[in-house]
């Protein structure tokens, strides 16, 4: 007897489905071809388990499955409940007539309880797409498959569930999520405000320009100065996100397996890796590819704190995802692509002691030391970031000033009005959204100088010594500033500004 289950692997951010054929003969063996890993390879072990702790019994027969598309390779332990179904109608212990339009996925434990799974959003997209009737997985992740419409997805605890509702026994209902209410669903007040910071008034400015137009910042100052406590605090200023990057979002924190019960994402990410952390960890990959925490950050921030302390070979593997925004990872017989379209905030001190360009504390690096130190980052990565500014500390008059500071409720309208000028701007444009992800051309387009800016400029390409990436970077900026304006071209003043958020072009820097 031939059965037919489905389910479902993910590569990437993208589900491809499987055909579980199950065939049962003469004879007494089990043979699982169809390129599983060994996960899927010991699910006989958990299988036979499962069903004996719920009275049923391991067929002693021939058993072949097959995992079409054979020469794709499957991986992990979510494959056992359809397994384990095939298994149960082929030998006619069960009858489950329309398991055929239903996609199925679950890792068994040996008492038959399900645990949960990675990627059930991508999954439920695919499922629906392809016009299955339902979706069966753990009811560990029912809320995140639950916000595809127009899928029916059950939650299920354990393997008794299922069987009892195709045996029509139980009463089993789809899992209803309004997803639009999941998505409008907002903090009133955020975790870390801008409100609660004392003076650091230029600092704010600069957090409010990097988050109008999306650019990437760093911050320079000595210990203690702020500069964690300022980063904190961007992603509470950074307009809603829009629902297609809320699911975006979800797709890849779904296949990660981070969401832990968590629904729709409506807040964005905000990650801060440990400076230990290796490449593949940062970007993503593996022997079967995962998401980094690039793209983890994908629509948020990536926070790396104290940056020269980053091994230069895992900055360096940034440069890329930095540019295109996504990260291509490429093995043998496969290729998967992961969004990484990130807000990247850093911090660094000025110099190994900490102190440079202090004036209330002796710098105590040698010259030699001060190369050494800032050769840890790249001149091409540092070019890639479009606003560098140094953070000093705060005086004591201005900690204890009991005056509120201004909220980032307040910060978030003048940035989410420069967003809207910028979407409106870019409408006709395939895959830019905001001023940081222009393109040369769109440089050129809308950025053009008049005599007075384009004199201010030169002057300042020339005694900085930048690099053409650095022009780029002050335009956008400039552009961004000119859009907090709602100024319709940019002008000199704009360019000025611009210019003054570059401290690491600056002499001096290296002792």
């Amino acid at each position: 007897m031939l059965v037919k289950v489905y389910g479902s692997a993910v590569f990437g951010v993208e589900a491809t489905t499987i055909t579980i054929e199950v065939h049962m003969d003469k004879g007494i063996g089990y043979h699982l071809v169809g390129l599983p890993d060994n996960a899927i390879k010991e699910s006989s072990y958990r299988i036979a388990a499962a069903l004996k702790n719920n009275n049923l019994s391991f067929p002693g027969k021939k058993i072949t499955i097959n995992m079409a598309p054979a020469d794709l390779r499957k991986e992990g332990s979510a494959y056992d409940l359809p397994l384990a179904m095939g298994i149960l109608v082929g030998s006619d212990q069960i009858k489950a007539l329309e398991i055929e339009q239903y996609i199925i996925m679950g890792e068994l434990s040996l008492d038959g309880s399900l645990q949960p799974i990675r990627g059930a959003l991508p999954i439920a997209i695919k499922a629906k797409e392809e016009g299955y009737k339902g979706f069966f997985l753990p009811i560990q992740n029912v809320k995140e498959a639950a916000i595809v419409a127009g899928l029916d997805v059950y939650g299920v605890s354990n393997l008794q569930e299922i069987i009892d509702f195709f045996a029509g026994k139980g009463i089993l209902e789809p899992t209803l999520i309004d997803t639009r209410a999941e998505f409008y669903k907002t903090l009133d007040f955020p975790e870390f405000d801008f409100s609660d910071v004392r003076g650091q008034e230029s600092i704010k400015r600069c957090m409010e320009i990097a988050a109008a137009g999306g650019h990437n910042i760093i911050l320079i100052g000595p210990p203690g100065a702020g500069k964690t406590m300022l980063a904190k605090r961007v992603p509470s200023i950074l307009p809603p996100m829009t629902l297609r990057e809320a699911l975006e979002t979800t797709k890849i924190h779904s296949v990660a397996g981070k969401l832990k019960e968590v629904g729709l994402m409506n807040q964005r990410p905000f990650r801060s890796p440990h400076h230990t952390i290796s490449n593949v960890a940062l970007v993503g990959g593996g022997s079967y590819p995962q998401p980094g925490e690039i793209s983890m950050a994908h629509n948020g921030v990536l926070f790396l704190d104290e940056l020269p302390e980053f091994k230069r070979d895992v900055l360096e593997v940034m440069r890329q995802p930095l540019e295109d925004r996504e990260v291509t990872i490429s093995r043998a017989k496969f290729t998967v692509t992961y969004p990484s379209s990130f807000m990247l905030v850093a911090s660094m001190n000025p110099s190994p002691s900490g102190f440079f360009n202090d004036p209330s504390m002796p710098n105590t690096s040698s010259p030699h030391e001060m190369q050494r130190y800032m050769s840890k980052i790249s001149g091409p990565l540092l070019d890639r970031i479009d606003i560098h500014i140094e953070v000093t500390p705060v005086p004591f008059d201005k900690l204890a000033d009991d005056r509120k500071a201004e909220s980032s409720v307040e910060i978030r309208k003048r940035v989410t009005a420069a967003r809207e000028i910028q979407t409106k701007r870019f409408e006709e444009v395939e895959n830019i959204h905001y001023n940081a992800q222009m393109s040369s051309k769109l440089i050129r387009e809308y950025c053009a100088l008049d005599e007075q800016s384009k004199e201010l400029l030169k002057n300042a390409m020339e005694r900085l010594n930048l690099s053409a990436r650095a022009y780029d970077r002050i335009l956008k900026v400039a552009r961004t500033i000119a859009d907090l304006d709602n100024a319709p071209v940019v002008i000199s003043q704009h360019i000025a500004e611009a210019i003054q958020y570059r401290s690491l072009d600056r002499e001096g820097w290296l002792g």
